[in-house]
Protein backbone atom coordinates (compact mmCIF):
# COMPACT_ATOMS: atom_id res chain seq x y z
CA UNK A 1 0.00 0.00 0.00
CA UNK A 2 2.06 3.06 -1.61
CA UNK A 3 1.28 6.04 0.00
CA UNK A 4 1.84 8.95 -2.99
CA UNK A 5 0.89 12.52 -1.89
CA UNK A 6 0.16 15.98 -3.43
CA UNK A 7 2.59 18.85 -2.27
CA UNK A 8 3.13 22.34 -2.31
CA UNK A 9 5.71 22.79 -4.78
CA UNK A 10 7.60 25.71 -5.11
CA UNK A 11 8.53 26.46 -9.35
CA UNK A 12 9.83 28.67 -11.19
CA UNK A 13 7.91 31.66 -12.40
CA UNK A 14 6.55 31.06 -16.22
CA UNK A 15 8.39 33.88 -17.39
CA UNK A 16 11.64 32.17 -16.28
CA UNK A 17 11.41 27.98 -16.28
CA UNK A 18 12.93 27.22 -19.17
CA UNK A 19 16.25 29.17 -17.90
CA UNK A 20 16.28 27.81 -14.89
CA UNK A 21 15.46 23.98 -15.53
CA UNK A 22 18.50 22.09 -15.68
CA UNK A 23 20.06 18.50 -16.66
CA UNK A 24 20.52 16.33 -13.54
CA UNK A 25 23.79 17.18 -11.25
CA UNK A 26 25.59 13.98 -12.16
CA UNK A 27 25.67 14.13 -15.98
CA UNK A 28 28.64 16.73 -15.91
CA UNK A 29 32.38 16.37 -14.93
CA UNK A 30 32.74 19.86 -12.87
CA UNK A 31 34.36 21.62 -15.91
CA UNK A 32 31.51 20.90 -18.11
CA UNK A 33 29.23 22.07 -15.08
CA UNK A 34 31.20 25.48 -14.36
CA UNK A 35 31.57 26.06 -18.54
CA UNK A 36 27.86 25.33 -18.22
CA UNK A 37 27.26 27.68 -15.75
CA UNK A 38 29.15 30.52 -17.02
CA UNK A 39 26.64 30.56 -20.40
CA UNK A 40 23.48 30.61 -18.40
CA UNK A 41 23.30 32.17 -14.98
CA UNK A 42 19.85 31.76 -14.21
CA UNK A 43 20.39 28.06 -14.62
CA UNK A 44 19.55 25.46 -11.39
CA UNK A 45 22.95 23.59 -12.24
CA UNK A 46 24.48 26.60 -10.15
CA UNK A 47 22.02 25.44 -6.68
CA UNK A 48 22.85 22.07 -7.84
CA UNK A 49 26.60 22.20 -8.23
CA UNK A 50 27.70 24.93 -5.76
CA UNK A 51 31.43 24.18 -6.37
CA UNK A 52 30.72 26.11 -10.08
CA UNK A 53 31.03 29.32 -7.72
CA UNK A 54 33.90 28.53 -6.40
CA UNK A 55 37.64 28.56 -7.93
CA UNK A 56 38.54 25.30 -9.31
CA UNK A 57 40.62 23.58 -6.65
CA UNK A 58 38.10 24.90 -4.18
CA UNK A 59 37.30 21.62 -2.17
CA UNK A 60 33.79 20.44 -3.71
CA UNK A 61 32.50 19.10 -1.11
CA UNK A 62 32.97 21.73 1.62
CA UNK A 63 30.52 22.88 4.15
CA UNK A 64 31.36 26.59 2.66
CA UNK A 65 29.87 25.18 -0.52
CA UNK A 66 26.78 22.89 0.59
CA UNK A 67 26.18 26.46 2.28
CA UNK A 68 26.29 27.91 -0.38
CA UNK A 69 23.81 26.06 -2.67
CA UNK A 70 21.94 26.60 0.55
CA UNK A 71 21.83 31.09 -0.04
CA UNK A 72 21.58 30.92 -3.60
CA UNK A 73 18.03 28.45 -3.41
CA UNK A 74 17.01 31.05 -0.30
CA UNK A 75 18.15 33.82 -2.85
CA UNK A 76 16.01 32.37 -5.78
CA UNK A 77 12.80 31.53 -3.46
CA UNK A 78 13.17 35.46 -2.22
CA UNK A 79 13.44 37.61 -5.48
CA UNK A 80 10.33 36.19 -7.71
CA UNK A 81 12.56 33.41 -9.44
CA UNK A 82 10.06 30.89 -8.14
CA UNK A 83 6.58 30.73 -6.82
CA UNK A 84 4.92 29.34 -3.85
CA UNK A 85 1.93 27.17 -4.87
CA UNK A 86 0.12 27.48 -1.18
CA UNK A 87 -2.10 24.37 -1.75
CA UNK A 88 -1.01 20.51 -2.19
CA UNK A 89 -1.38 19.01 -5.99
CA UNK A 90 -0.11 16.75 -8.14
CA UNK A 91 1.59 17.75 -10.73
CA UNK A 92 1.53 15.93 -14.74
CA UNK A 93 5.03 16.58 -16.33
CA UNK A 94 5.23 15.58 -20.42
CA UNK A 95 8.49 14.96 -21.87
CA UNK A 96 8.97 15.11 -25.46
CA UNK A 97 12.25 13.68 -27.41
CA UNK A 98 12.52 12.77 -31.16
CA UNK A 99 8.82 12.90 -31.26
CA UNK A 100 8.11 10.58 -28.61
CA UNK A 101 6.14 11.36 -25.18
CA UNK A 102 6.66 9.93 -22.04
CA UNK A 103 4.34 11.21 -19.39
CA UNK A 104 4.32 11.47 -15.44
CA UNK A 105 3.09 12.38 -12.31
CA UNK A 106 5.09 14.62 -9.94
CA UNK A 107 4.13 13.48 -6.15
CA UNK A 108 5.93 12.84 -2.75
CA UNK A 109 6.98 9.31 -2.22
CA UNK A 110 6.98 8.21 1.31
CA UNK A 111 10.48 7.55 3.13
CA UNK A 112 8.43 4.45 4.93
CA UNK A 113 7.72 2.62 1.46
CA UNK A 114 11.47 2.87 0.54
CA UNK A 115 12.55 1.19 3.67
CA UNK A 116 9.55 -1.25 4.07
CA UNK A 117 10.74 -2.07 0.00
CA UNK A 118 7.01 -0.94 -1.60
CA UNK A 119 9.17 1.25 -3.17
CA UNK A 120 11.86 -1.66 -4.71
CA UNK A 121 15.48 -1.16 -5.73
CA UNK A 122 17.15 -2.49 -8.83
CA UNK A 123 20.71 -1.13 -7.66
CA UNK A 124 23.36 -1.03 -5.02
CA UNK A 125 24.47 2.58 -4.08
CA UNK A 126 27.49 4.42 -3.14
CA UNK A 127 28.27 5.78 0.29
CA UNK A 128 30.48 8.43 -1.17
CA UNK A 129 28.21 9.45 -4.11
CA UNK A 130 25.04 9.37 -1.17
CA UNK A 131 26.68 12.05 1.34
CA UNK A 132 27.23 14.23 -1.07
CA UNK A 133 23.62 14.29 -1.93
CA UNK A 134 22.36 14.29 1.97
CA UNK A 135 24.64 17.13 2.31
CA UNK A 136 23.11 19.29 -0.45
CA UNK A 137 19.36 18.51 0.60
CA UNK A 138 19.90 18.67 4.28
CA UNK A 139 21.85 22.55 3.90
CA UNK A 140 19.24 23.31 1.62
CA UNK A 141 16.01 22.07 3.64
CA UNK A 142 14.88 21.30 0.02
CA UNK A 143 14.55 17.92 -2.53
CA UNK A 144 15.52 19.63 -5.63
CA UNK A 145 16.42 16.73 -7.93
CA UNK A 146 13.21 14.06 -8.73
CA UNK A 147 13.77 10.65 -8.45
CA UNK A 148 12.65 8.80 -11.78
CA UNK A 149 9.59 6.04 -10.10
CA UNK A 150 7.81 3.64 -12.34
CA UNK A 151 4.44 1.88 -12.18
CA UNK A 152 2.53 -0.88 -13.75
CA UNK A 153 -0.24 1.10 -15.60
CA UNK A 154 -3.72 1.81 -13.58
CA UNK A 155 -6.59 2.80 -15.66
CA UNK A 156 -8.47 5.60 -13.40
CA UNK A 157 -5.15 7.60 -13.58
CA UNK A 158 -4.16 7.73 -16.89
CA UNK A 159 -7.81 9.07 -17.53
CA UNK A 160 -7.09 11.68 -15.07
CA UNK A 161 -3.96 12.31 -16.85
CA UNK A 162 -5.39 12.24 -20.81
CA UNK A 163 -7.68 14.55 -19.27
CA UNK A 164 -6.00 17.43 -17.89
CA UNK A 165 -3.72 17.05 -20.63
CA UNK A 166 -6.64 18.60 -22.53
CA UNK A 167 -6.46 21.83 -20.77
CA UNK A 168 -4.00 24.67 -20.43
CA UNK A 169 -0.76 24.05 -19.63
CA UNK A 170 0.91 25.32 -16.26
CA UNK A 171 4.29 25.19 -18.62
CA UNK A 172 5.90 24.75 -22.18
CA UNK A 173 8.80 24.89 -23.41
CA UNK A 174 11.44 23.25 -25.02
CA UNK A 175 15.06 23.05 -23.98
CA UNK A 176 18.80 23.76 -25.62
CA UNK A 177 19.04 19.97 -26.54
CA UNK A 178 15.49 19.91 -28.19
CA UNK A 179 13.35 17.97 -25.68
CA UNK A 180 9.98 20.19 -24.56
CA UNK A 181 8.84 19.85 -21.29
CA UNK A 182 4.88 20.26 -20.32
CA UNK A 183 3.29 20.96 -16.95
CA UNK A 184 -0.51 20.79 -15.77
CA UNK A 185 -1.10 21.17 -12.17
CA UNK A 186 -3.89 18.89 -11.00
CA UNK A 187 -5.30 21.10 -8.25
CA UNK A 188 -9.14 19.29 -8.72
CA UNK A 189 -9.89 17.82 -4.70
CA UNK A 190 -11.87 14.80 -6.63
CA UNK A 191 -8.92 13.89 -8.74
CA UNK A 192 -6.78 14.45 -6.57
CA UNK A 193 -8.58 11.55 -4.20
CA UNK A 194 -8.96 9.29 -6.79
CA UNK A 195 -5.02 9.46 -7.45
CA UNK A 196 -4.23 9.04 -4.01
CA UNK A 197 -6.05 5.90 -3.62
CA UNK A 198 -5.38 4.48 -6.85
CA UNK A 199 -1.77 4.56 -5.16
CA UNK A 200 -2.75 3.50 -1.83
CA UNK A 201 -3.81 0.56 -3.93
CA UNK A 202 -0.43 -0.08 -5.25
CA UNK A 203 1.95 -2.51 -3.29
CA UNK A 204 5.22 -2.11 -5.56
CA UNK A 205 6.29 1.06 -7.16
CA UNK A 206 9.96 0.75 -8.77
CA UNK A 207 13.02 2.66 -8.89
CA UNK A 208 13.47 3.51 -12.40
CA UNK A 209 16.47 6.02 -12.42
CA UNK A 210 17.81 7.98 -9.71
CA UNK A 211 18.64 5.69 -6.55
CA UNK A 212 21.42 7.59 -5.05
CA UNK A 213 19.12 10.55 -4.93
CA UNK A 214 16.55 7.86 -3.22
CA UNK A 215 18.65 6.64 -0.98
CA UNK A 216 19.91 10.18 -0.07
CA UNK A 217 16.63 11.72 0.88
CA UNK A 218 15.86 8.98 2.73
CA UNK A 219 18.64 9.46 4.93
CA UNK A 220 17.65 12.82 5.44
CA UNK A 221 14.29 12.01 6.79
CA UNK A 222 15.79 9.85 8.92
CA UNK A 223 18.13 12.56 10.54
CA UNK A 224 15.37 14.71 10.69
CA UNK A 225 13.16 12.33 12.91
CA UNK A 226 16.22 11.84 15.08
CA UNK A 227 16.24 15.74 15.38
CA UNK A 228 12.65 16.01 15.66
CA UNK A 229 11.60 13.01 18.01
CA UNK A 230 8.19 13.92 18.37
CA UNK A 231 7.67 13.50 14.90
CA UNK A 232 4.18 12.37 13.35
CA UNK A 233 5.21 11.12 10.18
CA UNK A 234 3.42 13.84 8.31
CA UNK A 235 5.77 16.25 7.97
CA UNK A 236 7.78 16.93 4.90
CA UNK A 237 11.03 15.48 5.80
CA UNK A 238 8.87 12.06 5.73
CA UNK A 239 8.43 12.31 1.84
CA UNK A 240 10.81 12.71 -1.27
CA UNK A 241 10.69 14.68 -4.66
CA UNK A 242 9.49 11.84 -7.18
CA UNK A 243 8.25 11.81 -10.83
CA UNK A 244 6.13 8.32 -11.40
CA UNK A 245 5.72 6.92 -14.85
CA UNK A 246 3.28 4.36 -15.74
CA UNK A 247 5.05 1.20 -17.05
CA UNK A 248 3.35 2.37 -20.89
CA UNK A 249 5.22 5.37 -21.24
CA UNK A 250 8.25 4.13 -20.59
CA UNK A 251 11.27 2.73 -22.81
CA UNK A 252 14.64 2.43 -22.00
CA UNK A 253 18.19 2.96 -23.97
CA UNK A 254 20.80 0.19 -24.34
CA UNK A 255 24.20 0.96 -22.11
CA UNK A 256 26.71 0.09 -24.58
CA UNK A 257 30.46 -1.15 -23.41
CA UNK A 258 33.50 -0.56 -24.68
CA UNK A 259 36.96 -2.19 -23.11
CA UNK A 260 40.47 -0.61 -23.56
CA UNK A 261 42.48 -4.13 -24.73
CA UNK A 262 42.27 -8.03 -25.65
CA UNK A 263 43.48 -9.28 -22.36
CA UNK A 264 46.32 -10.39 -24.67
CA UNK A 265 44.78 -12.25 -27.12
CA UNK A 266 45.87 -12.21 -31.00
CA UNK A 267 42.88 -10.61 -33.18
CA UNK A 268 42.30 -14.24 -33.88
CA UNK A 269 42.22 -15.84 -30.67
CA UNK A 270 39.94 -13.16 -29.18
CA UNK A 271 37.10 -14.03 -32.19
CA UNK A 272 37.92 -17.76 -31.28
CA UNK A 273 36.90 -17.08 -28.53
CA UNK A 274 34.04 -15.64 -29.14
CA UNK A 275 32.80 -18.04 -31.41
CA UNK A 276 32.74 -20.12 -28.68
CA UNK A 277 30.14 -19.02 -27.00
CA UNK A 278 28.20 -16.89 -29.80
CA UNK A 279 27.42 -17.36 -33.39
CA UNK A 280 29.74 -14.62 -35.32
CA UNK A 281 28.95 -12.95 -38.47
CA UNK A 282 30.26 -9.93 -39.62
CA UNK A 283 28.35 -7.10 -40.88
CA UNK A 284 28.90 -4.27 -43.41
CA UNK A 285 27.57 -0.88 -41.28
CA UNK A 286 27.24 -0.57 -37.65
CA UNK A 287 24.91 -3.09 -35.82
CA UNK A 288 22.13 -1.83 -33.42
CA UNK A 289 20.98 -5.65 -32.11
CA UNK A 290 17.24 -5.59 -32.84
CA UNK A 291 16.60 -9.05 -30.58
CA UNK A 292 17.63 -10.30 -27.09
CA UNK A 293 20.65 -12.70 -27.03
CA UNK A 294 22.40 -10.21 -29.57
CA UNK A 295 25.00 -8.10 -29.57
CA UNK A 296 27.30 -5.82 -32.36
CA UNK A 297 30.97 -5.90 -31.71
CA UNK A 298 33.17 -3.58 -33.50
CA UNK A 299 36.54 -4.86 -33.34
CA UNK A 300 39.42 -4.11 -35.81
CA UNK A 301 37.66 -1.69 -37.91
CA UNK A 302 35.17 -4.16 -38.63
CA UNK A 303 31.24 -4.36 -37.43
CA UNK A 304 29.92 -8.17 -36.23
CA UNK A 305 26.68 -9.57 -35.69
CA UNK A 306 26.81 -11.41 -32.25
CA UNK A 307 24.35 -14.40 -31.33
CA UNK A 308 24.33 -15.85 -27.90
CA UNK A 309 24.52 -19.65 -28.04
CA UNK A 310 21.08 -20.50 -26.97
CA UNK A 311 22.36 -23.22 -24.14
CA UNK A 312 23.79 -20.25 -22.16
CA UNK A 313 20.64 -18.13 -22.35
CA UNK A 314 18.91 -17.78 -18.30
CA UNK A 315 15.47 -17.75 -17.17
CA UNK A 316 16.86 -16.30 -14.30
CA UNK A 317 15.91 -12.59 -13.75
CA UNK A 318 19.10 -11.14 -13.74
CA UNK A 319 21.53 -13.89 -15.49
CA UNK A 320 19.30 -13.57 -18.18
CA UNK A 321 20.01 -9.99 -18.68
CA UNK A 322 21.79 -9.02 -22.14
CA UNK A 323 24.50 -7.67 -19.89
CA UNK A 324 24.46 -10.20 -17.59
CA UNK A 325 25.55 -12.81 -20.76
CA UNK A 326 28.02 -10.57 -22.46
CA UNK A 327 29.67 -10.38 -18.73
CA UNK A 328 29.34 -13.69 -17.82
CA UNK A 329 30.29 -15.55 -21.33
CA UNK A 330 32.83 -12.81 -22.78
CA UNK A 331 33.59 -10.03 -20.84
CA UNK A 332 34.95 -12.03 -17.25
CA UNK A 333 36.04 -15.05 -18.95
CA UNK A 334 37.35 -13.89 -22.65
CA UNK A 335 38.83 -10.60 -21.40
CA UNK A 336 39.14 -10.69 -17.58
CA UNK A 337 37.42 -8.17 -16.69
CA UNK A 338 35.62 -9.88 -13.43
CA UNK A 339 34.17 -6.66 -11.81
CA UNK A 340 33.01 -4.30 -13.89
CA UNK A 341 32.39 -1.75 -11.26
CA UNK A 342 35.99 -1.03 -10.47
CA UNK A 343 37.99 -2.73 -13.83
CA UNK A 344 39.38 0.41 -15.57
CA UNK A 345 39.72 -1.29 -18.70
CA UNK A 346 36.15 -0.88 -19.43
CA UNK A 347 33.75 2.16 -19.72
CA UNK A 348 30.04 2.56 -20.48
CA UNK A 349 28.42 4.52 -23.09
CA UNK A 350 24.72 5.35 -22.92
CA UNK A 351 22.88 4.48 -26.12
CA UNK A 352 21.57 8.01 -26.48
CA UNK A 353 25.16 8.70 -28.01
CA UNK A 354 24.90 6.17 -30.83
CA UNK A 355 27.05 3.80 -32.45
CA UNK A 356 28.84 6.40 -34.05
CA UNK A 357 30.38 7.13 -30.27
CA UNK A 358 31.31 3.37 -30.31
CA UNK A 359 33.35 3.74 -33.52
CA UNK A 360 34.72 6.81 -31.79
CA UNK A 361 35.62 5.24 -28.65
CA UNK A 362 37.42 1.91 -30.86
CA UNK A 363 39.55 4.83 -32.47
CA UNK A 364 40.56 6.96 -29.13
CA UNK A 365 41.04 5.27 -26.23
CA UNK A 366 39.24 1.69 -26.63
CA UNK A 367 39.97 -1.33 -28.43
CA UNK A 368 36.39 -2.84 -28.65
CA UNK A 369 32.76 -1.80 -28.47
CA UNK A 370 29.61 -3.80 -27.32
CA UNK A 371 26.14 -2.94 -28.70
CA UNK A 372 23.50 -3.87 -26.04
CA UNK A 373 19.38 -4.79 -26.65
CA UNK A 374 18.75 -2.56 -24.25
CA UNK A 375 16.91 -4.16 -20.97
CA UNK A 376 13.06 -3.93 -20.64
CA UNK A 377 11.13 -1.83 -17.92
CA UNK A 378 9.37 -5.95 -17.77
CA UNK A 379 12.91 -7.04 -16.78
CA UNK A 380 14.11 -4.39 -14.33
CA UNK A 381 10.37 -5.11 -12.62
CA UNK A 382 11.29 -8.82 -12.63
CA UNK A 383 14.53 -7.99 -10.93
CA UNK A 384 12.98 -5.80 -8.58
CA UNK A 385 10.84 -8.26 -7.54
CA UNK A 386 12.96 -11.19 -7.16
CA UNK A 387 14.53 -9.20 -4.53
CA UNK A 388 17.78 -9.12 -6.95
CA UNK A 389 19.71 -6.60 -8.37
CA UNK A 390 21.12 -5.34 -11.80
CA UNK A 391 24.71 -5.77 -12.95
CA UNK A 392 25.89 -1.91 -12.91
CA UNK A 393 25.15 0.31 -16.52
CA UNK A 394 22.18 -1.96 -17.29
CA UNK A 395 19.64 0.87 -18.22
CA UNK A 396 19.72 4.15 -19.84
CA UNK A 397 17.06 6.18 -19.09
CA UNK A 398 16.39 9.05 -21.85
CA UNK A 399 15.18 11.92 -21.50
CA UNK A 400 16.51 12.89 -18.63
CA UNK A 401 14.04 15.11 -15.90
CA UNK A 402 14.86 18.51 -15.92
CA UNK A 403 16.22 19.57 -11.54
CA UNK A 404 14.52 22.83 -10.26
CA UNK A 405 11.41 22.68 -12.05
CA UNK A 406 9.82 21.49 -8.77
CA UNK A 407 11.47 21.84 -4.75
CA UNK A 408 10.20 19.77 -2.43
CA UNK A 409 10.79 22.30 1.07
CA UNK A 410 11.67 19.72 4.20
Amino acid sequence: MAKVLPFAAYRPAEDVVSEVAALPYDVYKRAEAKEFVDGHPKSFLRIDRPETQFPDDFDMYSQEVYDKARDMLAEDMSNGTYIHDEAPAYYIYELIMDGRSQTGIVAAASVDDYIDGTIMKHENTLAAKEQDRINHIYNCGAQTGPIFLAYRDRSRVNEIVNKIKQTEKTYGFTADDGVTHNVWCISDDQDIAVIKAEFADENRIYIADGHHRAASAVKVGLRKREENPGYTGEEDFNYFLSVLFPESELAILPYNRVVKDTNGLSAEEFLSEVAKVCDVKEVAEAYQPEQKGTFGMYFGNTWYELKIHENLLSDDPVAGLDVSLLQDNILGPVLGIEDPRTDKRIDFVGGIRGLGELERRVSVDMEIAFSMYPTSISELFDVADAGLLMPPKSTWFEPKLRSGIFIHKI
